[in-house]
Parts: C-alpha cells; sequence; structure tokens
C-alpha cells in the first residue's frame, strides 16, 4: 500500500458476517466523535456494508468538524454528518434520536497540565450522552488502560480482571464506564463497553512508532517490553457488530489482537526489513499492560489481517515515506502520564 486511499479502500471493506449482523439490527446508526482517529474509517466500513447488503439504514456521523475537509469526504462516502459540539447541552439534546450509538468521544493526549478538560470529556459527557440516548442501544469506546499492568506470562487481562488505572487518563476512562453503567441500570439501556488497545493504522500506533525509530536509527526502548495490536479494520468491525451484544448490565468486550508481542522481536523484524542494525536501551520489565481478547475472538472470529500482515505494509508505508499522523501512542508509558 502506498496511498492513504488505497489504506482506507482494504481497511473499510466490510465482511459477510458484518452485513448478516446488520441485517438483524433494527434501526439506524450514529456515530458521536466520528472525527477521531478510528471514526471516520468505521462509519466508511458501515456504509459500504449497508450497501453491499442493500440495508435501508443510515449511518450519521457528529463531531465539531471544525477544521479540515472531513465533513465533505465523509459525507460523499455516503455518512450524513451534524456539525456538533457534545459538551455544549443545546446541541447534544438537538441531536435526532437514533437507535444505535457507537460513542467514540474522548480526550487522551495532552491529558497532562489540562487534567480538568479530560475529565469533562471522558467522565461527565458520558452522562449527559446516557441520558439522551437512553432509548438506544450503545457501544462505549473504552481502553485497555483500565487494567494494570500484568506479569507477560499471564497473556494479559480477560474481562473478570479487576481493574485499576494507573494515571488521570486512565482513570478518567473509568469514570466514563461507571457513567455509563449507572444510567446503563437506571434507565435499562443496552450497552457494550469497548476495552480497545493499539488499533494499527498505516498513519498511526505501536508498529508505526517501533518502525519509524529502527528506519531512522534510532534506539528502542524496551520497558515496555511487550504489546498488543490489532488491525484497525477488525476492531471496527467488532465495534460495528458489538452493537447486537448491547445489554444491561453491560457486555465488557477486550478487543485486540491474539499475540503477547514481545517489542524486541518487533524491531528485530523492521531491522530485516530495512537491512538495518537495531539498538535498544533498558531491559523488558517482567509486566505490561496487556489486553486477553480471547471472548471477542470467540464471537467474531480472529481478525482478518494478520500480525505478519501489518509488518509488511508497515514496512512499506516507513519506507516509502507514508504520510503519518503526528500523535505518538506513548505505548512506553508505565506511570499513566499522557
Amino acid at each position: 500500500m502506498k496511498t492513504i486511499e488505497q489504506v482506507e479502500e482494504i481497511m473499510t471493506i466490510p465482511s459477510n458476517e458484518l452485513i448478516e449482523d446488520l441485517k438483524k439490527l433494527d434501526g439506524d446508526i450514529m456515530i458521536l466523535g466520528v472525527a477521531g482517529k478510528m471514526g471516520p474509517t468505521l462509519a466508511k466500513m458501515a456504509v459500504r456494508a449497508l450497501k453491499e447488503g442493500t440495508i435501508p439504514k443510515r449511518v450519521i456521523g457528529v463531531s465539531r468538524f471544525s477544521s479540515g475537509t472531513l465533513q465533505s469526504e465523509l459525507e460523499q462516502a455516503g455518512v450524513e454528518t451534524i456539525a456538533a459540539d457534545l459538551l455544549d447541552d443545546q446541541q447534544l439534546m438537538g441531536l435526532p434520536d437514533v437507535k444505535n450509538i457507537i460513542y467514540m468521544a474522548g480526550t487522551k493526549f495532552g491529558t497532562k497540565g489540562n487534567e480538568h478538560n479530560t475529565w469533562a470529556m471522558n467522565a461527565y459527557l458520558p452522562g449527559r450522552v446516557a441520558e439522551k440516548f437512553k432509548q438506544s442501544r450503545i457501544v462505549v469506546f473504552s481502553t485497555g488502560n483500565v487494567y494494570p499492568l500484568v506479569p507477560v506470562a499471564t497473556g494479559g487481562c480477560d474481562e473478570n480482571h479487576s481493574v485499576n488505572p494507573i494515571g488521570e487518563y486512565a482513570q478518567s476512562c473509568l469514570g466514563r464506564e461507571r457513567i455509563f453503567t449507572n444510567f446503563s441500570l437506571k434507565n435499562q439501556t443496552p450497552l457494550t463497553i469497548f476495552r480497545l488497545n493499539y488499533a494499527i493504522d498505516m498513519r498511526y500506533g505501536v508498529l508505526l512508532e517501533i518502525a519509524r525509530q529502527v528506519y531512522a536509527g534510532k534506539t528502542v526502548d524496551l520497558t515496555m517490553g511487550h504489546v498488543n495490536v490489532i488491525w484497525q479494520g477488525d476492531a471496527n468491525e467488532y465495534a460495528i457488530r458489538s452493537l447486537l451484544l448491547a445489554n444491561t448490565p453491560p457486555e465488557i468486550l477486550n478487543v485486540t489482537g491474539p499475540e503477547t508481542i514481545s517489542v524486541r522481536w518487533l524491531a528485530e523484524q523492521f531491522g530485516k526489513a530495512f537491512n538495518k542494525e537495531v539498538s535498544f536501551a533498558n531491559e523488558e520489565q517482567p509486566t505490561a499492560l496487556l489486553n486477553n481478547s480471547g471472548k471477542a475472538h470467540k464471537l467474531f472470529g480472529y481478525p482478518r489481517v494478520s500480525l505478519n500482515q501489518m509488518i509488511e505494509w508497515t514496512a512499506e508505508w516507513v519506507a516509502g515515506g507514508g504520510v503519518t499522523i503526528n500523535k505518538p501512542t506513548h505505548f512506553q508509558e508505565r506511570q499513566g502520564a499522557y
């Protein structure tokens, strides 16, 4: 893949399983916070699935759309758009009532020094959204950061593992879950809590960061020695299909790839691809932020895009000077400071 258009074409291909699930779903779909990293491709995938299945449903994307051309790009792809500031209560309450909500709004980067806004977005706004859409079913994007660091040998936290978030960003994400859960129980609103960590796009993500370090001859830090990743297209599909899982009490779903991946091994794979020596700093710690998504794989099947394919595509992208989104994941962070 050499262009953004090629990336998005592959990333938004719907599976037959997604199309069949959308046939079972009653009502239209609204994506709140559609302008984030994953929202545009999720919306486009949903539209493609509806078209291919000749399913008469609408996909509506809501964001401030304060700059750039994304709003017109989504409209051209068949996504209806509404420009609204979700923190403005009048604008939020003025949104149309839609049966299916995918909630993607939230803040991570820039939390340090701006904690108040992070809490407003991640823990206050969910209560307003839950009250507005009490008659809907909702998939709430969350994060594996609500779990603690665990021994690598355990294979990661499953949905039954106790939460213990490190740092204010992760704490505010647990706050989001708790607030949505409160209103799910109060109003009998069906909910799926979607705990995702590390979706991969050619333009962003753990693999891109490691590949760029290796390509530039920089030292790779091994302090967070193991990670999980999943192709963004697979994560998007799981999210849309998770609408059918929504329940009260909420269904909790971990979402990532099946492997516990060594950062050292990843760097060495990119070293081979670029024919470059790799240098490392620090040693792997015995614990890491790891997510066990066996439940999601049982429900939806294994990701369609393999780890080796992601590595190959990422190496090609970096070597070819592909466009990137300048937002580091901070996957190395062990103290929760974002």
